[in-house]
């Protein structure tokens, strides 16, 4: 197929292969894995890396009959799920990669199915003698070894629980909807150790547009077998302390919550939660936000026909500052606001319209507008899907490379493709390059509902406070801000500590630094890397020795009738009063209400240099 692409391309100018040329190019000299430093992500080296991505989908169950995949009226329960990346029974492996490296870009979003994963059936893929007769987790697998081979970065999604289409309610709505999320866990740490020497499997994006089903909703935060940041909390945890510490951690907002009628409380909350309730890696420099935006949808709008919102607008019927907003409150604050706990790189790891066929001006438009600000705000994207299906050059028009059943292509570039320019505008408009300054990394503790200590030499540590739930910083950080009330924490710095102590009284206290007020505080050359509460009430501190010595100098900073903070880290424990020592400073001690009746809660911190 190679020489019918050079004539088209001698037919139709040279644009085609410079832009091949400059494709080929971003497929080499980086080196994994990926790791972040505040809005960007960078490789091994840190420098800049870019996710300009596309989707290749099928291994999580898709259907392959010859009408538009993207539309929900050809999906039924019976339909057709090889789970193996489209176009393998229609081009080879080389050609279809080969396409990739022409649209230019340098990574893969590759969805798989748990269900996938356990299917020990043999597929045949006429097109690729090579993989047929084996599983479909075995074909993943050589997917991926020549997509890594070939240069490109592969990021391991976890799209459905079992294999078909997404996404309605379909019994993939969470990620212990069809499953335990026993076996959802131990699925990732089969799946993140399986490719963990290969370090251009550079990601684990988590699970796919999180919604409600019929009965109930999700959630951020509630603590249940509904809350979907705790429950990527506890996987990623896993991932990093069992499988593999490299990948970057990936989690998608929430999609969709409460019933789609006009009159009722519904909407598509993506990552406005993050803001308030952020999560905290043990390996830091490692998590990644995602989001999806198609214009059919809308903040308030699930893409559905025909389900009563009639009054909620799509994203493709916003004017131009109205969706520049949305989508910055949406999604697009979490990378722009630098020096906060939630900050970090946002990928937009799907949006898409509809190609050939399509000539509706209002989406179109929206697509256009949306590269825009993609290419404004210098965002890492994954454009959905790469791969589909044509018949005498009409069909899934969604897609931007095509295979008919005989296996002849018909791509972005080939001609007639209004998307084209736009595309050519997104994958090659000016970025950020090069060396990647380290950032002070901020990190939020969370003790809501049960212990948060994402550190590995705390969790090596027996039992520090049996009966109160703990919270400890990350390893190297130290805790530089508390709430009044609402179990929160701050943590920050890259302090090294050689040893722990645990304080509960006020055996440490040198001076009356809150009078009338209990206080625990840490011995000397200490400082405070977690505590642990009762209810509301806080319990213990847990100190960290220094190698070296600290400073004695201290300041009182009262918190208990309004906030008292430092600039950095952002509002950590937002509707609390919160107190947080200077960048420079450590917390020595704490003080607290101890009088009959009270909650005990933190009044005041003891910081010092």
């Amino acid at each position: 197929m190679k020489l019918p692409r050079v004539l088209l391309a001698a037919l139709l100018g040279t644009r085609i292969l410079m832009i091949a040329g400059a494709a080929e190019a971003t497929q080499e000299g980086w080196v994994g894995p990926l790791s972040t430093r505040g809005r960007y992500i960078v490789d091994a080296n840190g420098d800049r890396f870019k996710l300009k991505s596309g989707n290749w989908h099928g291994a999580s169950g898709t259907w392959t009959g010859s009408g538009d995949i993207n539309d929900p009226a050809n999906h039924h329960a019976g339909e057709k799920a090889d789970q193996i990346p489209l176009g393998l029974d229609r081009a080879s492996l080389e050609e279809i990669l080969d396409g990739f490296a022409e649209l230019g870009i340098n990574s893969i979003r590759l969805p798989f199915s748990n269900q996938m994963i356990h299917d020990t059936r043999p597929v045949q893929v006429l097109k690729n003698p090579g993989l047929s007769g084996k599983t479909p987790l075995q074909i993943y697998d050589a997917v991926v070894d020549r997509l890594t081979a070939r240069g490109f970065a592969v990021i391991l999604n976890n799209h459905t629980n079992t294999s078909r289409w997404c996404c309605g309610v379909d019994g993939n709505e969470r990620w212990n909807t069809s499953q335990t999320v026993q076996q959802w866990q131990d699925d990732w740490v089969f799946m993140a150790r399986r490719y963990k020497a290969n370090k251009r499997v550079v990601g684990a994006d988590l699970y796919n547009e999180v919604r409600r089903n019929v009965w109930d909703d999700p959630n951020w935060g509630l603590g249940d077998d509904h809350d979907w940041q705790q429950a990527s909390q506890r996987v990623a945890d896993r991932i990093q302390l069992e499988a593999n510490p490299d990948l970057l951690i990936i989690v998608e907002g929430i999609n969709w919550f409460g019933v789609p009628a006009d009159g009722l409380p519904h909407g598509r909350p993506t990552l406005e939660p993050v803001r308030n309730l952020s999560h905290t890696l043990i390996d830091s420099g490692k998590l990644v936000y995602s989001a999806h935006f198609y214009g059919y949808t809308g903040p308030n709008h699930s893409g559905a026909t025909g389900t009563g919102e009639t009054h909620d607008p799509r994203y493709q019927d916003l004017s131009p500052q109205e969706l520049r907003d949305v989508l910055y409150r949406q999604a697009f604050y979490v990378a722009a606001e630098a020096g906060t706990h939630f900050n970090a790189p946002v990928w937009i790891s799907e949006f898409g319209v509809g190609g050939r066929d399509n000539s509706d001006p209002k989406s179109r438009d929206w697509f256009n507008r949306f590269v825009d600000y993609l290419v404004q705000t210098d965002t890492d994207f994954a454009y959905w899907p790469l791969v589909g299906f044509h018949t005498n050059r009409t069909g899934n028009g969604w897609a931007l490379l095509h295979w008919d059943a005989a296996g002849n292509r018909m791509g972005l570039y080939d001609g007639d493709d209004w998307r084209e320019p736009a595309w050519t505008r997104l994958i090659h408009a000016p970025s950020r390059s090069g060396q990647i300054p380290q950032v002070e990394r901020w990190s939020m503790l969370n003790l809501d509902h049960a212990d948060f200590q994402p550190s590995r030499a705390v969790r090596a540590m027996p039992d520090w406070n049996p009966g109160a739930r703990k919270g400890a910083c990350p390893d190297g950080q130290r805790v530089i801000g508390l709430s009044h009330t609402g179990n929160r924490g701050l943590c920050t710095g890259s302090w090294p500590s050689s040893g722990y102590a645990v304080v509960r009284d006020e055996s440490y206290v040198e001076t009356d630094w809150a009078s009338g007020y209990t206080k625990v505080q840490c011995p000397a050359d200490h400082f405070l890397v977690g505590y642990s509460v009762k209810g509301a009430a806080f319990d213990a501190g847990l100190c960290a020795k220094s190698p070296t010595p600290l400073g004695h100098d201290g300041r009182t900073v009262w918190f208990d009738r309004g906030d008292n903070r430092a600039s950095g880290g952002g509002d950590f424990a937002q509707g609390h009063y919160k107190g947080q020592c200077a960048a420079n400073e450590y917390i020595a001690g704490v003080a607290y209400t101890g009088r009959v009746g009270s909650s005990r809660t933190p009044d005041a911190i003891l910081c010092r240099q």
